[in-house]
């Protein structure tokens, strides 16, 4: 399954468009033509749930089933007739950062104008009914989220909090448009990505889907299964919140925030809730990039309210349990492991165990001496290179921080002067004996730091990073890249 190749990250929202926020239109299509002019075989994304604070795709998820209706195509729902091309009036403002202030009121009402034209088909009901599992209690949920100003579902009414069968269904009947406008949206987005994904595979290129580790605490995930997080069984607060240790990232640690499961009552329910999640993600990925791969052997927990991540403890969990009990119901496991971060023999042995492709990062390879691991001479067949991931700089952002050290260094390991870095950490990339080389685009297009997608040390603006136009995605910046790629075998 992962035999040499190469591809690019890029997250749909990046996208130009003239409605604010990349979609699953035109574009997306134009994207997918550059990678195969470019020789490229893989398309990595991020998760694309619908997100909520400050709309980080890995922490504050409303469902980690659901897609994010931002993404829909306008054009697409005026091509059905779902909206008239004359209300598709362009968004003004910035070409290159998500504005979700100004892109959330507009496109929601331009959805729930489409929505109100739209005649429920047998398509329609056979995808609510596929997908009822997670889909009944998500469309309740947003609804109930909506008639509660957005609050935390805990603090709810306590019948709902709880879900009493009959408070549930009443519910149900008074939300019901409400209800109906969810799996509207859900409808759309599926049936417009899936649209996308058979034309991406018809190009001879995969799709790499993101699984984060954890979901928000507000989100039907944890309203609808609370007995699988560790909660106060009177207020359904988190006891404990994740988080990493100190790090490269930060001196404090990152907390997250999000709640710890309680693997003990995962593995008591042979890990349902997983297996579905997982069953979801390919059904609209090929392969699946778990982050945060080491909470699967052991997990940083940090007690509810503290400020920082600095004063939590590692917790073990069942990994390989878990991971034996998946390949049972699933066969082949089509995944990588995102094993960055403070990795111990125990994590490495639970990813070989099961063969899975580990990652490497060229921007952690210049800090030190010739063994640091993340330098291409020390590199397996069996793992993914990057320049940089989205919490990453982007190459020029990072060249132009790092040390004269690192410079001095990098300079040395190459052989020759630095004249454009993100082509020299590109080519390293794929030339390196790494079956998979990943490049972020913006590092294709050379652009610098106001280009990164996110800071992991501030929370507040990241996430929001596009590209201003598909002109940019040239058939010359295509040659170049192919002409790399047949160089070092990658197609």
């Amino acid at each position: 399954m992962f035999q040499r190749s190469s591809g690019i990250v890029l997250q749909p929202t990046s996208l130009p468009s003239k409605f604010g926020i990349g979609d699953l239109g035109q574009s997306a299509y134009e994207f997918v033509d550059f990678l195969a002019k470019s020789g490229q075989s893989l398309w990595q994304i991020l998760p694309l749930a619908p997100t909520g604070y400050e709309h980080s795709p890995y922490t504050m998820n409303f469902s980690v089933f659901a897609g994010n209706p931002l993404l829909i195509s306008l054009e697409q729902l005026a091509e059905e007739g779902l909206l008239k091309l004359d209300e598709l009036v362009p968004l003004e403002g910035s070409v290159e950062k998500v504005e979700f202030d100004r892109v959330i009121p507009y496109k929601t009402k331009l959805l729930q104008l489409a929505f109100n034209r739209f005649a429920p088909t047998p398509e329609f009901d056979q995808f609510c009914q596929q997908q009822a599992a997670w889909l009944d209690d998500f469309a309740l949920f947003m609804a109930l989220l909506e008639a509660n100003d957005g609050k935390n579902w805990n603090q709810w009414d306590r019948s709902i909090a709880q879900r009493d069968l009959q408070a549930m269904r009443n519910a149900q009947d008074a939300l019901k448009p409400a209800i109906q406008f969810q799996q509207f949206l859900q409808f759309k987005f599926f049936q417009q990505w899936m649209k996308l994904r058979e034309y991406t595979n018809s190009k001879n290129i995969q799709l790499i889907g993101d699984i984060s580790i954890y979901v928000c605490f507000n989100s039907v995930d944890v309203w609808a299964h609370p007995e699988i997080f560790k909660l106060d069984p009177e207020t359904f607060e988190p006891t404990f919140i994740a988080g990493v240790p100190p790090d490269y990232f930060s001196a404090t640690g990152q907390l997250w925030g999000n709640p710890v499961y309680d693997w003990d009552q995962l593995q008591s329910s042979q890990y349902e809730w997983w297996i579905q999640r997982f069953q979801t993600t390919l059904q609209y990925v090929d392969i699946v990039r778990v982050d945060h791969f080491r909470g699967f052997q052991a997990y940083w927990q940090v007690p509810a309210g503290e400020e920082t991540a600095i004063n939590g403890e590692w917790i073990e969990a069942p990994g390989a349990d878990f991971f034996e009990t998946l390949g049972q119901r699933l066969g082949q496991l089509p995944i990588l492991a995102e094993d960055l971060g403070i990795i111990t023999p125990e994590v490495e042995e639970l990813r070989d165990r099961f063969n899975f492709p580990g990652m490497k990062i060229l921007m952690f390879a210049f800090s030190d001496d010739a063994s640091n691991t993340h330098l291409p001479h020390h590199y397996v067949h069996n793992s993914v290179v990057y320049p940089g991931t989205h919490d990453n700089d982007t190459a020029i952002g990072w060249w132009n921080t790092i040390s004269q050290s690192e410079k001095d260094r990098l300079a040395a390991y190459v052989g020759y002067p630095i004249e454009e870095i993100h082509w020299t950490l590109n080519r390293m990339a794929l030339a390196s004996v790494a079956n998979w080389a990943i490049v972020a685009l913006q590092d294709v297009l050379g652009l610098d730091g106001s280009a990164r997608m996110n800071d992991p040390s501030q929370n507040a603006g990241n996430w929001r990073w596009r590209y201003r136009s598909s002109e940019l995605l040239t058939d010359e910046l295509a040659e170049k890249l192919r002409s790399l790629t047949m160089l070092y075998g990658r197609i």
